[in-house]
């Protein structure tokens, strides 16, 4: 069981809340846009849905 990471770069602002709240360090931010850098280590957790203010991270089972 996997998990995909869905990203809405029109809403992301780039202010890291998701790469702060990921325990797996996932993201990195870059050109002020979240990107996945580490999609493998996903643990499901949504931290970083909580986290993201705008609404622009959505985590689905594979």
């Amino acid at each position: 069981m996997g998990w995909v990471i869905k990203i809405d770069t029109g809403k992301c602002t780039g202010d890291g809340n998701c790469k702060d709240a990921c325990p797996s360090d996932v993201y990195e931010i870059k050109d002020k846009v979240a990107v996945v850098v580490n999609g493998d280590e996903c643990l499901g957790c949504e931290s970083c849905v909580s986290a993201c203010e705008v609404g622009a991270i959505e985590v689905n089972e594979e």
